[in-house]
């Protein structure tokens, strides 16, 4: 060393600092970089992603590279600067040299180059993969004897790097993903992600048409008034029975009828014989569940049951659809019935039969949902008895006034909102 001029340490010194500066940017780069963009890169043939894709695939030995080199070439700063300061200051130049060194290392070989890895972590890291991973082969002896000591170490604690799997994503955490991606996915499109992911924590139970409201055509009933209630049926299917819903024969497409009408004399007998037999569905699946028994069976529309057998509600295909899209209408003709009517006043008019999922969805509400499904159900239960009469209560939050109640049912609701 005492060969070389002060002047010429400098400079070596100066491209030490610049290696470790590499070395920590790549480090923080390299583990800061998004995982699923990689892969969204590597699947688009993207040579840098590829490259630190395969580098992550072992952290271990990749961490161990960047240490072994940023460790040896501190060390060798260390000592550069450490004989510049003993030339210019003597023994008081240790010191000096260990102050000033750690100073800059400090700011120029980590923070720095860290913090701007962090920011910008595939701008650095990709360029960086060019270097590390020959540098991985050309050291990969002496990475391999660490790797072996500190796996070893690991494997005491119960860690297994070959095992590690950190890139999963539970639906909480997708969920909260997609609420992060701002305005790179529409507010819209993220209503349906959401929609699908919560698709498991929604049964039939939930959305399903209730009993009482399933239209039905009784077919023991005069000839001609079926005839007449099928020419003003509003749905696309149409369920006809025996005496009661708990008899039940099976569903009946428009398309049948116009088919007779067109091919043969219309009677009950031909309209008995167009029948499709009906799909029953358990109360407690979950919408994800059903929406792939639906489309497994090429089925569209099911009777609900409870573990009794007994009929429940009605469930279709678009009914579940509508959990991830929005409302939308499939009726024949559009009931222009409305359950939530606004007045002058600001509060809300609410029809006691609405389900409280859409009644949530429809005015941005929080009442509860893991108990009674309607409006009606969860006053009563907060209630414990049915009112005899109008009068006022506080749910959630929200001032609700009974108006109207009829056949032991609350039939309207005054909502004012806070």
């Amino acid at each position: 060393m005492d060969a070389i001029s002060t002047s010429t340490l400098f400079i070596i010194l100066g491209v030490l600092l610049f290696i470790s500066a590499y070395f920590s940017g790549s480090e923080t780069g390299m583990m800061s970089v998004n995982r699923y963009r990689l892969k969204h890169l590597e699947n688009e043939q993207h040579k840098g992603a590829k490259r630190v894709s395969e580098l992550l695939d072992r952290p271990d030995r990749l961490i161990g590279l960047i240490l072994i080199g940023n460790n040896l070439v501190n060390i060798a700063a260390s000592a550069i600067a450490t004989i510049i300061g003993m030339r210019l200051y003597g023994d008081a130049g240790i010191a000096i040299a260990t102050v000033v060194l750690t100073l800059v290392i400090l700011v120029f070989a980590e923070v720095t180059p860290k913090t701007l890895a962090a920011l910008h972590p595939e701008r650095i890291a990709f360029p960086s993969s060019a270097l590390l991973k020959p540098l991985l082969k050309i050291f990969y002896p002496l990475v391999w004897l660490i790797n072996w000591i500190t796996n070893g170490l690991l494997a005491i604690m119960g860690v297994s790097p070959e095992k590690h799997q950190g890139n999963s994503l539970s639906a909480e955490e997708l969920r909260t993903v997609v609420h992060e991606a701002g305005a790179l996915i529409p507010e819209q499109h993220q209503s349906m992600l959401v929609g699908v992911l919560d698709l498991e924590n929604v049964t039939v139970e939930d959305i399903m048409t209730p009993r009482n409201e399933i239209t039905g055509i009784d077919v023991n009933d005069d000839w001609k008034d079926i005839v007449r209630q099928l020419a003003n049926a509003q749905h696309s299917r149409v369920l006809l029975y025996r005496d009661s819903m708990d008899d039940a024969i099976g569903f009946v497409h428009p398309r049948d009828l116009v088919r007779l009408l067109l091919k043969e004399q219309f009677t009950k007998a031909s309209l008995l014989r167009s029948v499709h037999e009906i799909y029953y569905i358990p109360e407690g699946t979950p919408l994800n569940t059903q929406l792939l028994k639906f489309q497994s069976t090429k089925e569209r529309i099911g009777l609900v049951v409870d573990e009794y057998g007994d009929i429940q509600g009605l469930v279709t295909l678009e009914d579940i659809l509508e959990e991830v899209v929005g409302e939308f209408t499939t009726d024949v003709i559009e009931d222009k019935h409305e359950d939530i009517l606004q007045q002058p006043d600001g509060s809300y008019l609410i029809d006691g039969s609405i389900n409280l999922r859409d009644l949530n969805r429809q005015m941005q509400l929080d009442f509860p949902t893991d108990g009674p499904k309607t409006l009606n159900g969860l006053l009563l239960e907060h209630l414990e008895e049915i009112p005899q009469g109008s009068m006022s209560v506080k749910i959630a939050g929200f001032q609700l006034e009974i108006l109207d109640v009829q056949d032991n049912m609350i039939k309207t609701v005054r909502l004012v909102l806070p």
